[in-house]
């Protein structure tokens, strides 16, 4: 059958119009509750496991890891050390001040004494960047992930406790701290890309520009992986052929904007198609895109919607711990 212009247009007002009201409402009706302590106990039980294989994982990852520094003071920590200590900090969501003074409880028994502004470093440590992909790829390699379906979504992490000051008085008062405030970013966006059968991240971007770029930095890391991507959800902001056209080989779904139009190419005719004769089933696939929402909700429960780092390095080795501990907590998931 030969797909028209005008057919993708009538089919996208029928979307409107009917069905996704239609499709909610059976998705409703199909949709069983949560037992919430349940699923609170089933947490408890896995985030216990990932913290009990924290020391031999990371042992794993740093395994024979060393990076050469012809100049500057070299640092008393071992990368198995700095990749545990990085990930712990993330973990209780502590200032490095408090963090510190906390470590000294264990220097006995761990050797492991520093200062808050170690703690900082860490996170522009280029082997503290390289024992964290290492993990990563040793996490996915143990869950036995080698082709997915995938979803993925981006989210945002404020980057200060507050935008705005808590009056006009106090703008006013303070107006020339008001426009340094305004210059700062105020929210990093990150794009994360999952294996819906595991939960598992796969590969992540950050940026302080826009969530285009983001998903740009994911790619990247994508391709260092030896993963296949036999489907894949993206929404509406990725609604185009130039997206499309990146997944060659893969099942693409995603919702055409009220402007689409044919003469893309291959991938976005297949997938035109698909939408416009079956749009039910497309439906199903697209809107398991809900997983990386809910996983987005799970990982903010867990560490928060902040983020203290200042630096782009350091705000992206931040964001990366918290999927690091995501994965290691969804690799016990039955």
């Amino acid at each position: 059958m030969r797909l028209r212009n005008k057919q993708i247009r009538r089919k996208l007002w029928e979307l409107d119009k009917f069905i996704l009201e239609d499709y909610r409402r059976q998705s409703e009706a199909q949709k069983q509750k949560p037992n919430s302590n349940e699923y609170e106990k089933e947490f408890k039980k896995r985030i216990k496991l990932a913290i009990k294989i924290l020391k031999p994982i990371t042992d794993e990852a740093t395994k024979g890891l060393r990076i050469y520094k012809a100049k500057g003071s070299k640092s008393f920590l071992k990368p198995n050390e700095k990749l545990r200590l990085i990930l712990i900090h993330q973990l209780f969501g502590k200032s490095n001040r408090i963090m510190s003074n906390a470590l000294l409880l264990f220097s006995l028994m761990t050797g492991v004494d520093v200062s808050y502004k170690t703690i900082e470093r860490l996170y522009s440590d280029e082997e503290v960047e390289i024992a964290l992909f290492n993990l990563l790829v040793i996490m996915l390699k143990k869950k036995g992930i080698s082709k997915i379906n995938a979803c993925g979504d981006a989210t945002g992490y404020s980057l200060m406790i507050s935008k705005h000051y808590a009056s006009e008085v106090q703008r006013l008062k303070d107006k020339v701290k008001d426009q340094e405030q305004k210059k700062k970013k105020a929210f990093v966006y990150k794009f994360a890309l999952m294996d819906i059968s595991t939960r598992m991240y796969i590969c992540f971007g950050t940026s302080l520009i826009s969530e285009a770029k983001a998903f740009a930095k994911a790619m990247q890391m994508l391709k260092e992986l030896e993963i296949k991507i036999e489907s894949i959800r993206l929404d509406r902001y990725y609604s185009f052929p130039c997206y499309v056209s990146l997944f060659k080989y893969a099942k693409v779904y995603i919702i055409p904007r009220k402007d689409s139009k044919l003469g893309h190419g291959t991938e976005w005719l297949e997938t035109m198609k698909s939408f416009v004769l079956d749009t039910m089933n497309y439906l199903k696939e697209y809107f398991q895109r809900v997983n990386s929402e809910n996983s987005f909700a799970q990982d903010k429960k867990l560490f928060g919607w902040r983020i203290s780092q200042k630096l782009e390095d350091r705000i992206n080795t931040a964001l990366f711990c918290r999927l690091i501990w995501h994965d290691l907590i969804n690799l016990f998931r039955g």
